[in-house]
């Protein structure tokens, strides 16, 4: 029978529950701290401290992983699918070949060539169309060669009309004469007064002088504004460059300024009457283009320039599989193209040799180690972790040494007439190479965690498991083996995760036939600098390490991995 006065609902004495019944008691009043706030308040501050004292002593540590890990990862994720160089760098050529037929064999229209030839023109003189062809080159071999080339023959085009317009009058080759043209009066007078202290003051068109010359003074402007905030100079004493005058020859062959009166008035209707004569010299942008480079005259190159002219593009990724981008959609490179695929497979492949490896030759040595006295095993304890103190590049080395055809395990094997000196054996720059070396220097990541569990077995099991009548072997592998099953899950996952993003050890003595996807992710980060690339084979690297993480939990459970205790 239940004492009433043990009863929840029946105690009368101070406690939590009665507290918080009486602080809901709009009748009775809020029940009060000490310092005469209501109760429920002061906890809920008391309580807004406590996590704020326990956020500050966290924040360091959580500022430093999304600085150094999870600010990286999402860059590179970022990076593998960011495309936009191609249309911050041709704009008006991606606007124009909006409705060109990427899977035909035509070369586009003349408009495209002419949106071309701008933005090569404003590219060249930012020094954005090496960085243009060098993007693209990853995609169709050649093309940062034919954008270098672009980059310096584009002016020979502009060049043909100012030439003839500095012919006629040789104001159009002077910097006045083109602001009082294009400059607002304001914005002039302002130029003029300005003593170089503070900003320049940034230029301005005429209000009217777009209407009549469109193209020249969308051209003048971009001009102007680069000289002021790229180059420091005023357009009062920089002549245009020769892309205005192509601009100029365009407005005056397809406009009407008889009309206009503004400034410089004479010296416009004169190269006016001057391009309406059957003697002026013009060139199409199509024909200037293939003056520069064939190619362009090749339907490829305009091909290769719409398949990735969007922000973001799944080429990379497509790449990294041995794929790429066409018209029709995604296709497979052709088989003496395809190499990632083969990596992603041998490095696989040899990690898990790698680990197993260090499975077979850790598993003694733990054993050993956990069973020892500890004044013995602290003595080999400090042979396991010698490879520490010598520096990775050291031990790879020594193995190259060791390995080659002139090293110390050939000539041991020549000595004992095991082998012949004529038919050595080639174990550097392969596969078997890398395997050694790395099974060697990932061997203590092996051994640590699986002494670690192995010396918290108690032995009494083992002599409880034969004083029953079991053998040496069983009682081991049906006692001991199954305890020290979650060490060697720990050192498994450390060695295989360690090993597929080894690239050192791998360039040293792997040769070609033993490198692994990190070498290419590393060739590409630091010699080819296709980031993209790198970062796209990256995420597929990192995403097969969180599968196989998640098969390894579904199998044998990570709960079940342990390094110790």
């Amino acid at each position: 029978m239940t004492d009433a006065a043990t009863e929840p609902d029946k105690i009368t004495g101070p406690t939590p529950d009665n507290a918080l019944r009486a602080a809901d008691r709009a009748d009775e009043g809020p029940v009060l701290a000490a310092d005469g706030t209501p109760l429920k308040q002061s906890l809920n501050r008391a309580l807004r401290a406590q996590k704020l004292r326990a956020l500050a002593l966290i924040a360091p540590l959580l500022i430093f992983v999304l600085v150094s890990f999870i600010a990286p990862i999402g860059d590179m994720l970022f990076r593998s699918v960011e495309n936009q160089i191609v249309s911050e760098t041709l704009p008006r050529t991606v606007r124009a070949l909006a409705d060109y037929d990427a899977a035909s064999e035509e070369v586009p229209s003349d408009e495209v060539f002419e949106a071309a030839y701008y933005d090569l023109f404003y590219a060249a003189e930012r020094k954005e169309h090496t960085r243009l062809g060098s993007r693209l080159n990853y995609e169709m071999t050649g093309a940062s060669s034919m954008f270098r080339k672009s980059g310096r023959g584009v002016d020979d085009i502009g060049e043909v009309y100012q030439d003839q317009f500095e012919d006629l009058d040789a104001n159009w080759d002077e910097a006045r004469p083109w602001a009082e043209l294009m400059g607002d009066p304001d914005w002039i007078a302002a130029q003029e007064a300005w003593d170089g202290e503070g900003d320049m003051p940034e230029f301005e068109l005429r209000s009217d002088i777009a209407e009549v010359l469109p193209r020249a003074a969308n051209s003048y402007e971009i001009f102007a504004r680069y000289m002021q905030s790229e180059e420091g100079d005023s357009p009062l004493e920089e002549e245009p460059w020769s892309v205005v005058h192509t601009a100029l020859y365009q407005d005056l062959s397809t406009g009407d300024v008889s009309g206009y009166d503004g400034p410089r008035a004479e010296m416009l209707q004169a190269a006016d009457e001057l391009v309406a004569t059957p003697e002026f010299e013009t060139i199409s942008f199509r024909d200037g283009f293939e003056e520069i480079d064939e190619d362009w005259v090749e339907p490829e190159i305009w091909r290769t320039i719409k398949t990735y002219s969007p922000a973001f593009t799944s080429g990379y990724f497509l790449n990294s599989v041995d794929m790429q981008k066409t018209p029709d959609g995604p296709a497979l490179r052709d088989e003496d193209e395809r190499i990632y695929g083969l990596l992603f497979q041998r490095t696989m492949f040899m990690s898990l040799v790698i680990t197993f490896s260090c499975i077979l030759l850790g598993y003694p040595i733990a054993y050993l180690l956990s069973n020892l006295p500890s004044s013995k095993a602290n003595l080999l304890m400090i042979l396991v972790l010698l490879p520490f103190w010598t520096s990775l590049l050291v031990r790879t080395s020594a193995w190259k040494v060791m390995l080659q055809q002139q090293g110390v395990i050939n000539d041991v094997l020549v000595w004992l007439g095991m082998v012949a000196d004529d038919g050595r054996l080639v174990m550097i720059n392969n596969q078997f190479g890398t395997i050694v070396a790395m099974t060697h220097i990932l061997l203590p990541f092996m051994i640590l965690p699986m002494y670690s569990v192995m010396s918290t077995i108690p032995p009494s099991y083992v002599r409880a498991a034969k004083s029953l009548g079991a053998t040496n072997w069983t009682s081991f592998w049906r006692v001991y083996f199954p305890q020290s099953v979650p060490g060697i899950g720990a050192g498994s996952i450390l060695v295989f995760i360690l090993s597929i993003g080894y690239y050192i050890t791998p360039e040293i003595v792997g040769g070609t036939s033993g490198i692994f996807i990190s070498n290419r992710i590393a060739y590409h980060i630091s010699s080819s600098l296709n980031w993209g690339l790198a970062a796209a084979l990256g995420t597929i690297l990192l995403v097969v390490v969180l599968a196989l993480y998640w098969a390894y939990d579904r199998i044998v459970g990570i709960d079940n991995v342990k390094l110790g205790g």
